[in-house]
């Protein structure tokens, strides 16, 4: 089998920061006060955002009041995997934590997606995210069970890469507040990421907060942005699905291997009864040595009974299917990031973000076109 557990990581860690950094300014001192006073004593032409006219006349300078952008994301993110269940053919599901070990669960996404805008309040920018995704889940993994003195080895070894593609829909706000080109922002957005092999969609939530400044250019409109930030994702632990055995399956040792699987199996369980049929009575009483063989005994059978329910399903491997359910987390749910934006005039901008340190890299880079509403 190319890798069974690969069904448990269908839903890959996909979490879409869609930010763009335009927010309303204070404009401040001496040199501004040209502008301070037109803005004060000039008529608001737009309807949003709501009580924009009051703002403009308390000195502030507001962006376009809505937008629309286009956004390339990419993101690799390590994930830590619990509450494992597998089964075959619609049958039991087997509780697999005690004897699958991840030594490494890497999720990777890029996505295009079209991000509309409407500044809501002169403070706080409401958007929409509707895009397509491509990902792709590597997986490093193992099955372990115990001998007679409760040392662990591993027995069978199985990794592999598969690639899904699918559709995100999310919803987000922006509230932000900015004083004299200087600014801060709190990015938070709600996205739902439909895949093939899901029962439904896989939910995350991000928050982004930055701190950032504006320097304005000769050009008139025109300014360069730089900000620091992070990033924190909330991933929902809960997913179930089912697919085809024979899209998980690949390769002509994948029988061979099952076989080399149940012959350690029988050897780990013949030393197990061997050291218990040598202990004597008291010993056998001993609560240490009955937790040993307790445990060796019911993640042995566990690994056995995964094993014969995974040979017969490869014997019609073209017809056979594999359910799962899990719960996942990201390794780590913050980084940092860096980011820089080029202002063309108020309708147009590009921008470009990078997100780094801990388990989890991503980058970000936008065009956005704005205009009054």
């Amino acid at each position: 089998m190319k890798n069974n557990i690969l069904i448990l990581l269908i839903v890959v860690f996909i979490s879409i920061q869609t930010y763009s950094q335009v927010y309303t300014d204070k404009v401040v001192g001496k040199k501004n006060e040209a502008v301070i006073d037109s803005l004060k004593t000039s008529e608001y032409p737009y309807s949003l955002p709501i009580w924009g006219e009051k703002a403009t006349q308390k000195g502030y300078q507001l962006p376009y009041s809505a937008g629309i952008s286009v956004n390339y994301f990419w993101q690799e993110s390590s994930l830590i995997i619990d509450n494992l269940y597998v089964g075959f053919n619609n049958g039991p599901q087997y509780n697999l934590d005690q004897i699958i070990r991840f030594n490494d669960a890497t999720a990777s996404a890029n996505a295009v997606n079209i991000r509309p805008d409407v500044w809501l309040f002169p403070f706080l920018n409401v958007y929409g995210i509707l895009g397509k995704v491509n990902t792709s889940t590597a997986i490093n993994a193992g099955l372990w069970v115990p001998d007679a003195e409760n040392n662990w080895s591993e027995v069978y070894t199985f990794g592999s890469t598969a690639n899904f593609n699918g559709t995100t829909f999310g919803l987000g706000m922006t509230p932000t507040i900015g004083i004299g080109g200087g600014w801060m922002a709190l990015d938070m957005n709600v996205a739902w990421t439909d895949l093939s092999g899901l029962d439904k969609p896989a939910m995350s939530f991000v928050f982004g907060p930055r701190i950032g400044k504006s320097i304005k250019l000769n050009k008139p409109e025109s300014n360069i942005t730089f900000w620091t930030g992070a990033f924190r994702v909330h991933l929902k632990s809960g997913t179930a699905g089912s697919l085809a055995l024979s899209d998980v399956i690949s390769g002509g040792d994948t029988q061979a291997k099952v076989d080399a699987g149940f012959v350690k199996v029988a050897e780990k369980q013949t030393s197990v009864d061997n050291w218990w049929n040598g202990l004597s009575s008291a010993q056998q009483a001993n609560p240490v040595n009955q937790a040993k063989y307790n445990t060796a005994n019911q993640a042995l059978e566990t690994a056995g009974n995964f094993l014969t329910t995974l040979d017969g399903a490869l014997s019609t491997a073209s017809n056979s299917t594999v359910q799962y359910s899990l719960e996942k987390a990201p390794k780590d749910m913050w980084n940092f990031l860096l980011g820089a934006q080029y202002q063309y005039n108020k309708h147009f901008m590009i921008r470009a973000e990078y997100g780094f340190l801990g388990s989890r890299k991503q980058f970000m880079t936008s065009l956005q076109y704005r205009f009054g509403l």
